[in-house]
This record gives structure tokens, sequence and C-alpha cells, in this order.
């Protein structure tokens, strides 16, 4: 995972402000578009996976993840290309999200379902904390959020990499279902969580500053990234829990 670069607060910077701004509610549209593409999607690899085919699962799915991600490098440095781009990356995370919830759910049954509850719960327990003013995106706030995620972005990367080369030690460890292991998912989901604070934030200045339209688009990708990651944090989450009883 990345720290997410939609939130980059230098968006707004030297645009202009336009007849029809930026809304809300626009924003709250656009996501649900994109999370509509998401589902649709992952259908498909979850409809494979059950049918038996899993070598095509696999192979759909880690398409669909390097896609994606090469799509959201894109749309960090394109946001007037957000709509295509985030269209293209919740088609392609859809692939990847519903061949692993199809494997997570094969092995614990009802996890998936449990994922996508406390995934949404999460989301709008920030959310109403955000608009109560209970958490504030301050400077402080803001640099320490992107310093952890910048932190298991480094992290993650570095796993994968040394299994590239047969070293498996770290990749293992965050894998595993020890005590540590669960305690460490627990604080990374958590950082997940408030990373949407972050993405209310930008998303609110965009619309205060009369931002362009088309960054509605923007703010729903940048919505997108988080709340997938966070599906994927207590995803694996629950599969520890349950892989100890």
């Amino acid at each position: 995972m990345t720290s997410n670069p939609m939130t980059n607060m230098k968006v707004y910077e030297g645009v202009e402000i336009t007849a029809e701004p930026m809304t809300i509610a626009g924003t709250v549209n656009k996501s649900v578009i994109l999370l509509a593409v998401v589902i649709l999607t992952s259908c498909i690899t979850w409809f494979l996976a059950y049918s038996g085919f899993g070598d095509k699962t696999y192979t759909l799915a880690v398409i669909g993840a390097i896609c994606a991600f090469v799509l959201a490098l894109f749309a960090s440095f394109k946001p007037h290309l957000a709509k295509p781009l985030g269209i293209g990356y919740a088609a392609f995370e859809g692939l990847f999200l519903g061949g692993i919830s199809a494997i997570f759910n094969m092995q614990y049954p009802g996890i998936v379902s449990q994922a996508v509850v406390a995934t949404f719960c999460s989301m709008f327990i920030v959310l109403a904390l955000f608009k109560a003013r209970i958490i504030r995106a301050t400077e402080a706030f803001r640099s320490t959020i992107i310093g952890a995620t910048i932190t298991i972005a480094v992290v993650y990367l570095l796993s994968i990499v040394l299994s590239f080369f047969h070293i498996n030690a770290l990749s293992g460890a965050l894998a595993s279902n020890s005590l540590l292991s669960i305690g460490l998912n627990a604080i990374i989901a958590v950082i997940a969580c408030l990373n949407f604070i972050l993405d209310f934030d930008f998303i609110e200045r965009g619309v205060e500053q009369g931002a362009p339209k088309y960054l509605e688009w923007y703010g729903a990708f940048s919505m997108l990234v988080t709340l997938i990651w966070l599906y994927i944090e207590i995803l694996r989450l629950l599969a520890k829990l349950n892989s100890r009883r």
C-alpha cells in the first residue's frame, strides 16, 4: 500500500474557479459509480474461483493488481484524467479483490461479508467524527498519518522485493497469526481508516475553494483507494483471528 497521492493539496494550486464547481453530492455520486465498477468486475474473478478455475483467477487477480497500481500512479499526476483513470482503476482493482476475497471466503466462510460490513462501518464512523470536528485534519495530524502510511508502504514493498529473492522472513512475519502480527495488522487498519480524514478534508477544501467539477472524480478516486486498502487490512486481520480458533 502507498500513501494516498490523491489527497495532495497541491492539486488545488493554480486551478481556476469555474461556473460549475465540485460539490459534495457530485463527489458522492462519483464514488458510488466507482464502487459499482469494483463490485461488477470482482464478480468475474469471484465466479471463476468458485467454478474451479483457480489458475485463471490467479492470473486475472495479478493483472488487476498491477494495472490498478499503474493507473493509480498516473492519476496522482493527471488529476484532470481522474474519470477514465478512476474507472479503469476500479475495474482492475475489482478483478484483484474478487480473486483474493473468494480465496479467503473459501477458507473462512462468511469472512468477506464480515470484512465488508466492518469496512463501511469504520468509514461512516470516521465520517461522523470528522463532521462533528472531533477529529480534525491539522497539519500535525496530516504529517503523522502520511508518515505512518509511507512507512507501511515501504515495509510492504520491501517484503515483496525480498520475496523475489526467496527471502521470506519479513513477508512470513507479516502474514503469520502471531499476536504481534495481529497487533501490527490492527494498527495498520487503524492508520488506513484515519486516511479517510485526509480524504474528507481534501474534498471539503475543494468544495470550499470552488474547485473544477472534474476534481469530483479525483476525490472519489481518493476515497476508493483508502476504502480498498482498509478492506484488505480488515480481511487479513479477520483471517488471522479465525486461524487461531
